[in-house]
């Protein structure tokens, strides 16, 4: 490698020598390879066509056979080939050929030429370096085949990978499409604050950090939720945000401790109206990004046509275990019945409720591969949801899932600020306890309820899972840029600067 790197910096040189820098301040492309591509299809083989094109990006490939050369250049789009002929170019054939490299970023003029073996060409008759690579880039099939290296180093994936950039360019569009559908629907995106003096609007452990000048620690945020209530309160009907959420949690195929959520939230709406929006949303911007709400993954069709399957949490436990939560009196009668069929019974799982959710994600979950609204929760594990209006116990709450994960999360707001003071002193209380994922008394949030807050509906949408859904990629890895991963040596921590 140090001997690649020392002759690309020897060529660097000559470079400079010639009066051309290695490092260009700007180029003109008048096209991108797919629109030549498209405009110019027509093109017969073995002819030219005397338009003048110019077009930038890096070289892929190289091939030098005496007089003849011909490259392979890529820009975001897409690539065409490069003809390059000494009896046209001159002393510029042995400059561009001896000088450039695989990896280059180069601009090029010329006419269009179909070779004789079909391929769209651009006939060079000029070009300039843009910027001389010093590193090779990583082989074409086998470069990258270590993945943890594909997220350390995301440049060179994106690179030798069309794959990656298309999973990029759809998690831009869907998130466009997110933010055109709500604005088009009258919602106003409003941001809250990440730094925040209380950790609120879900059940995970913060990330917390503290504040030099006020003496102050403060926790990045978990939720936007608490903050967009407020404004709720303070007038506003349909309120969304889409940003980033820290929980300091494990690492896994499905979590990452920076992630997406976009949360919206409407006056006068309860959980039912959520259901609708989320429906319709998801379907329109799966067909915007995809072309279809049928779609594939991993092997699995995937239909995304509404409406969408909705079942209560008992009645799919009870489907799945032939156990009824509704006949227990008890914790005792629920883990004994548990434990008869195998199931696993935390000692955490201190009530009927709390044991009915242990028994859906062991055995409900996963199988809920098409979409799915699993409506009416456990009121112990939904502080923030109103009490169902005719089921005792449960909560006006569902969860979306598609192929076995969590991709949404609804609520009927809960608007009494006495009950929701109660839930929160019982969550403060399991915290106080040692549960590290448990809410606190948020006692701003409270104070606003007292204020009056309107009947609500509120929704929260994993941006990176249902991107990971469009985009057919295992991973959450695949579809965040720039995923935390573990230090590869300790080298590669640096302290933190303090102002």
């Amino acid at each position: 490698m140090s001997d690649l790197r020392e002759t690309r910096l020897e060529k660097a040189n000559a470079l400079r020598e010639m009066g051309q820098g290695p490092y260009a301040l700007r180029f003109a492309p008048s096209h991108r390879t797919i629109q030549l591509q498209k405009d110019h299809a027509d093109l017969p083989k073995g002819e030219e066509r005397a338009v003048e094109v110019a077009v930038a990006g890096r070289v892929m490939t190289r091939r030098v056979m005496g007089k003849l050369a011909f490259f392979t250049l890529a820009d975001e789009t897409g690539t065409i080939q490069l003809f390059l002929e000494k009896s046209s170019l001159g002393d510029a054939f042995a400059q561009i050929t001896s000088l450039v490299d695989a990896g280059d970023l180069i601009g090029v003029e010329g006419i269009l030429r179909r070779t004789d073996r079909g391929e769209l060409s651009v006939k060079v008759s000029g070009w300039q370096m843009l910027t001389k690579a010093l590193q090779p880039l990583p082989d074409k099939w086998h470069g990258l085949a270590d993945v943890e290296k594909r997220y350390r180093q995301r440049y060179l994936d994106l690179i030798v990978s069309p794959q990656s950039r298309e999973t990029f360019r759809r998690r831009a569009l869907l998130v466009s499409g997110i933010r055109r559908w709500l604005d088009e629907r009258s919602f106003l995106e409003i941001e809250t604050p990440v730094l925040q003096s209380e950790a609120g609007g879900a059940d995970a452990r913060p990330f917390i950090t503290h504040h030099n000048t006020l003496d102050l620690p403060l926790y990045l945020r978990i939720a936007t939720e608490l903050h967009l209530k407020r404004l709720v309160v303070g007038g506003f009907e349909r309120v969304y945000e889409l940003g980033r959420i820290f929980r300091n949690e494990g690492v896994s195929t499905r979590h990452n401790p920076e992630f997406t959520t976009v949360e919206v939230y409407q006056a006068y709406a309860d959980y039912n109206d959520m259901i609708e929006l989320t429906e319709a949303m998801i379907a329109t911007v799966c067909e915007q990004v995809c072309g279809d709400t049928k779609i594939n993954y991993q092997g699995t069709e995937i239909d995304l046509t509404p409406p969408w399957r909705r079942a209560t949490m008992h009645e799919l436990v009870h489907q799945a275990t032939g156990l009824d939560f509704n006949t227990f009196s008890d914790r005792a009668a629920a883990a004994a019945a548990m434990e008869s069929i195998g199931l696993v019974v935390p000692e955490q799982a201190d009530t009927v409720g709390r044991l009915l959710n242990e028994a859906f994600e062991q055995k409900v979950e996963a199988t809920l591969i098409q979409p799915t609204f699993v409506t009416d929760y456990p009121i112990e594990i939904s502080p923030l949801a109103r009490k169902h209006r005719s089921k005792p116990g449960l909560v006006e709450r569902f969860e979306l899932f598609i192929v076995g994960r969590e991709t949404a999360n609804a609520f009927s707001e809960l608007t009494d600020p006495l009950d929701q003071r109660e839930r929160l002193e019982a969550q403060q209380a399991r915290k106080a306890a040692g549960d590290l994922e448990a809410q606190g008394l948020d006692e701003d949030f409270v104070n606003a309820l007292e204020i009056g807050m309107p009947p609500t509906g509120g929704l929260g949408i994993g941006i990176d899972r249902l991107v990971m859904l469009l985009t057919d990629s295992p991973s959450i890895r695949d579809v965040i840029a720039f995923p935390l991963l573990r230090p590869e040596s300790r080298t590669d921590v640096s302290s933190p600067q303090h102002g």
